[in-house]
């Protein structure tokens, strides 16, 4: 990407990428730059806490982190990083993604981690613009004419 990147992507897997390409293209679509990175709170904990905790100093906004299972990755970037979390829990297997629905949206008070549906990567990348158009109007203006189009079709 030639432009900085505004919003961090993580992934707890490699197998989480075919879900994510619905965030990718729509922030993509909406001109977002982004950063993609994929590591495990639990296989890789000291990745993720380099990443994490060097996100605001590297320039992004806004983190989006989609994991399954004991999904507690937004909550691991959430801990080493001021930026605001947008957690997509993915489909199991197992509990068809109830478990990381769970993990995310049940953080402790002060370690909040916004939650979008399981597998909602495409909401994820909506409400990560939505949040740096509350302070840069380029991205919000990108959002309203989003709804625009939602509204015609």
């Amino acid at each position: 990407m030639a432009d900085q990147p505004l919003v961090g992507i993580i992934m707890g897997s490699k197998s989480d990428m075919p879900t994510m390409e619905a965030c990718t293209a729509q922030l993509d679509e909406l001109g977002v730059p982004y950063e993609l990175v994929t590591a495990s709170a639990h296989r890789n904990p000291e990745k993720v806490h380099e990443w994490a905790g060097t996100a605001a100093e590297r320039g992004l906004k806004v983190i989006i982190a989609a994991a399954g299972k004991a999904a507690h990755l937004g909550g691991v970037v959430a801990a080493f990083t001021p930026l605001p979390i947008i957690g997509v829990p993915m489909k199991t297997s197992d509990l068809g993604g109830m478990d990381s629905l769970l993990s995310m949206v049940q953080m402790p008070s002060g370690v909040p981690v916004a939650c979008v549906a399981i597998n909602g990567a495409k909401n994820a990348a909506i409400y990560a613009t939505q949040v740096l158009g509350a302070t840069m109007p380029e991205y919000r203006e990108k959002v309203v004419e989003l709804k625009r189009q939602m509204a015609e079709a």
